[in-house]
């Protein structure tokens, strides 16, 4: 890949066009196919890239503020996560785990320039002038468990601390051109079954313990738009049920999040929370793949698009629901705290994102 300071001195060197047309013609040194880069300088000023699969660049704004320390101890559920790599995905903030210290994350995190994030600490993260719910925290946005690095004069290491000024974050996050499941779907009962469905066809991962009934007052849903990705970590995917500009959502956590996180113990005494269960053996579902793990990201909306039709539509994950049993629609418009608003919903059905045409 190329280092930070080449790039440094092209960008000086060249036009912004040959700098940008340079960049594109050697997709190889940058990402692989089925890889997403995303380059974020410490230096305030300089532009943000991402490098497309396909080999083409996207520009992610420019750095507005860089970290100067690191937040520890950070939500609960980054502990379920691998150091050095991404631990949430969201339209308001990426957060990435450096490591786990007396069973806690500590986190670097990425933000849109105007956002809601309490789990970015001041002072420990980027800032990037680029709406929320587009971009990197949009149609490029890394799935959980992407790599993180930082690369400098000195070579590329895993990220363990505050990058220096002049050194680059890479975030390498991959993107199979079909998912290995293609979408889940959840019986919104006690015991209901998830189903994952994929090449191998249909397959039950876990089970409902505590359904679904209301529309809850999440931060950050008021970037995405209803029936849409708004957060996804290892102990949670966060769901829109209301319009862009209003808060309203709805949130899916394993059970092992919901027993012993304290910040969870109101789950289990509202209907805002779906709480799942593992297969009896099986180990908890936090940080796991299908679906707390490289499974879900915000996806593209406003005017953010992609390489192709392809790419944009598939990076926008969906959520429908059946009301009463009936045939799938879009989820019921909830905004705010409404405690019953979903409790006709009696199937939830949630579309893993992809790049290449099916």
């Amino acid at each position: 890949m190329m280092r930070s300071p080449v790039r440094s001195f092209l960008r000086a060197a060249l036009s912004p066009l040959l700098f940008f047309l340079l960049l594109a013609s050697a997709p190889e040194a940058l990402a692989a196919r089925g890889m997403l880069e995303l380059h974020i300088p410490c230096r305030v000023g300089e532009e943000a890239l991402a490098i497309l699969p396909g080999g083409g660049v996207m520009t992610l704004g420019r750095v507005l503020m860089t970290p100067v320390k690191t937040n520890w101890p950070a939500y609960t559920a980054s502990k379920w996560c691998a150091p050095a790599t991404v631990c949430a995905s969201a339209v308001n903030a990426v957060h990435m785990l450096i490591n786990i210290e007396e069973g806690r994350g500590r986190i670097l995190s990425l933000v849109p320039a105007v956002t809601v994030a309490p789990a970015a600490a001041a002072g420990a993260f980027f800032s990037l002038d680029m709406p929320a719910g587009t971009g990197l925290f949009g149609g490029v946005a890394p799935l959980v468990g992407s790599s993180v690095s930082i690369v400098g004069e000195g070579g590329e290491r895993p990220l363990d601390g505050v990058p220096q000024e002049g050194e680059t974050l890479v975030i390498r996050s991959e993107l199979p051109g079909r998912p290995a499941v293609w979408m889940v779907d959840i019986e919104n009962r006690p015991g209901g079954r998830v189903i994952a469905w994929g090449e191998a066809g249909p397959g039950v991962i876990a089970r409902v313990v505590l359904p679904v009934g209301g529309g809850g007052r999440f931060g950050g849903t008021q970037f995405q738009r209803n029936g849409r990705i708004r957060a996804s970590h290892a102990g949670v995917i966060d769901v829109a049920t209301a319009p862009r500009g209003e808060v309203g959502g709805l949130q899916i956590m394993p059970l092992i999040h919901a027993l012993t996180s304290a910040e969870m113990a109101s789950a289990w005494k509202l209907t805002q929370w779906m709480i799942l269960a593992p297969l009896p053996g099986e180990p908890p579902l936090a940080g796991r793949p299908p679906l707390f793990k490289a499974s879900f990201v915000p996806g593209t909306q406003l005017d953010d698009r992609l390489e192709d039709m392809w790419s944009t539509y598939g990076r926008r994950p969906l959520v429908l629901c059946r009301v009463g049993g009936g045939p799938w629609t879009r989820l019921p418009s909830v905004s705010g705290r409404v405690d019953d608003a979903l409790r006709s919903v009696t199937h939830l059905r949630l579309y893993y994102p992809f790049w290449d045409r099916p």
